[in-house]
């Protein structure tokens, strides 16, 4: 094996493997945009093996939202075989923009808020950050929510209908609220003790979250008669023009739902242990996961609407329905420590981190973890999950876009501006190769808002006008994450290019060897 390089000038060494080191982590240990949570893993402490990351999405995906998702397809006309093409090729597309930005978090050991620094600028990454952590909350509000709900319908199975009867407050009985509650605070329990106990929950549910849903798909196959009935029953949307309406923006909404995760896998891969390992633990994760839970909310909703004559979207509703209290247990008590799994590793863990780039000195993981939980409650995720049009096309369509934006300026400025090279020790400094303007980089902020206003500019339906926002823009919502992606990955190509051909200019006359990159020279 070849010997690890050390860069005196860049402070980092470079393993054989392509990894790099901060060469003496104290020498930032003393920056404002500094703490222990964001700092560099170092290359001895990269160890994720290639069954943590399919564990790790085998407990993101197999959750009620992502059962939901599919179901949702169902409830909206789609046959099987509409929704499982649907699903299919949404994973395959997310998935690219995903092991793209994942790389830098293997290579550099940095999370999601570091890494947007090298584009956003030190302090402008918050924009980045502060999005995806606000929209994160949203998600884990929607998760506690099912999982609270599951909680009430185990409970009300097992302890008789004065539980389900109890008094309604606020449009909701108070058994619900209680459950919702204690669902939250478990959640909270494990986050506070860090990252290392998320890792372990995760690799111990991992193979159990897929029993839940295997018990209602076996129960629903029992009762309806076996397979044939299933597949037997007729979309709404047939092949023609109604369903191509629909497929696009559902095909959006499908990507949108991983589309949090496309921007924030650098918190996880930071932890990998080569390059190898995350992209082969993704790669056999997110397809086959996804494929799998939607196949199974594909079947179940479609047996559940073949024996009681209504497509039921939601799992714990549809297990409410089962005449067995033992099957309604076993299955929800198996979905809820899947949605738990789900909801720390996709959407805990990203916002914990962005709100502590927000104020590294103030803000610990655990506690971004806490400001987290409360938001997730204030946006009133009960609204949210109320309808899979809301649901899907105005939640999922909308913040889709937006996201879309900040991975099109990630990709071009990682793989096109930067050809992946990183500058590590400057990613957590004033005045270095990141500090831009005032710690803000204004190309990457024009191109986030040309490409999110191209995106969602035209949103149309549900809580927005029916011509939509921006008239002429409607179109192009139900393209809104494609839109958001390529238009911000070409409007922040273009505005880089020849400001790097001109620092590379400059820097090479002003010293020998190497040159480096430092947009401070041109912005001021």
């Amino acid at each position: 094996m070849e010997p690890s390089q050390r860069d005196s000038g860049e402070n980092t060494v470079v393993h054989p493997d392509g990894r790099v080191d901060l060469g003496d982590p104290k020498s930032i240990s003393g920056s404002r945009y500094f703490n222990e949570e964001l700092a560099p893993v170092p290359v001895s402490k990269r160890t994720w093996s290639t069954y943590n990351y399919f564990a790790l999405w085998m407990g993101m995906a197999h959750n009620i939202p992502s059962y939901a998702l599919a179901a949702s397809l169902i409830a909206l006309g789609m046959n099987w075989v509409q929704a499982l093409l649907t699903i299919t090729i949404g994973n395959i597309v997310v998935l690219a923009p995903m092991l793209l930005n994942s790389h830098a978090g293997t290579k550099y050991g940095i999370p999601f808020p570091v890494f947007a620094r090298a584009f956003y600028g030190v302090r402008g990454a918050n924009l980045a950050a502060l999005l995806r952590a606000f929209i994160a909350c949203g998600w884990f509000g929607i998760q506690t929510w099912v999982g609270g709900e599951a909680v009430y319908i185990i409970v009300g199975r097992l302890a008789g209908p004065g539980w389900r009867d109890s008094a309604v407050i606020a449009g909701q009985h108070w058994t619900l609220w209680l459950s919702f509650a204690v669902f939250w605070a478990v959640q909270m329990l494990i986050i506070w003790r860090g990252m290392e106990a998320v890792r372990k929950f995760e690799n111990w549910t991992a193979p159990l979250v897929s029993v839940g849903f295997l018990i209602l798909l076996g129960y629903v196959l029992v009762k309806a008669g076996g397979l044939g009935p299933i597949l037997s029953e007729p979309g709404k949307l047939g092949w023609g023009a109604d369903f191509w309406k629909v497929f696009a923006p559902s095909l959006m909404a499908m990507i949108a739902f991983w589309s949090t995760l496309s921007l924030n896998m650098p918190d996880f891969t930071r932890f990998g242990g080569s390059q190898r390992k995350q992209v082969r633990g993704q790669i056999f994760g997110l397809p086959t996961t996804m494929t799998f839970i939607a196949i199974v909310a594909i079947l179940t909703t479609s047996g559940g609407s073949v024996l009681y004559g209504e497509q039921i979207w939601d799992p714990a509703k549809l297990a409410d329905r089962f005449d067995s209290p033992i099957v309604v247990v076993i299955a929800l008590i198996a979905l809820v420590l899947a949605t738990i799994s789900a909801n720390l590793a996709a959407n805990v863990v990203s916002p914990s981190y962005d709100f502590s780039n927000a104020f590294p000195k103030k803000i610990t993981f655990a506690l971004g973890g806490l400001i987290t939980g409360v938001i997730g409650i204030l946006i009133q995720p009960w609204r949210l999950y109320s309808d899979p049009s809301i649901y899907i096309f105005a939640w999922l369509g909308f913040y889709g876009g937006l996201l879309g934006a900040v991975a099109g300026v990630l990709v071009g400025g990682y793989w096109v501006v930067n050809r992946t090279k990183l500058h590590l020790k400057d990613l957590y400094t004033e005045r270095g190769a990141y500090w831009f303007t005032g710690g803000w980089n204004w190309r990457a902020v024009v191109a986030t808002i040309v490409g999110a206003v191209l995106a969602v500019g035209g949103a149309y339906d549900g809580p927005f006008p029916a011509d939509g926002l921006i008239p002429f823009l409607k179109p192009l919502y139900d393209y809104n994450w494609v839109v958001g992606l390529v238009g911000a990955f070409v409007v922040y190509a273009l505005l880089s290019r020849p400001v790097e051909k001109i620092e590379k200019k400059e820097e090479t006359s002003e010293r020998p060897g190497p040159s480096r990159i430092d947009p401070a020279a041109v912005d001021g």
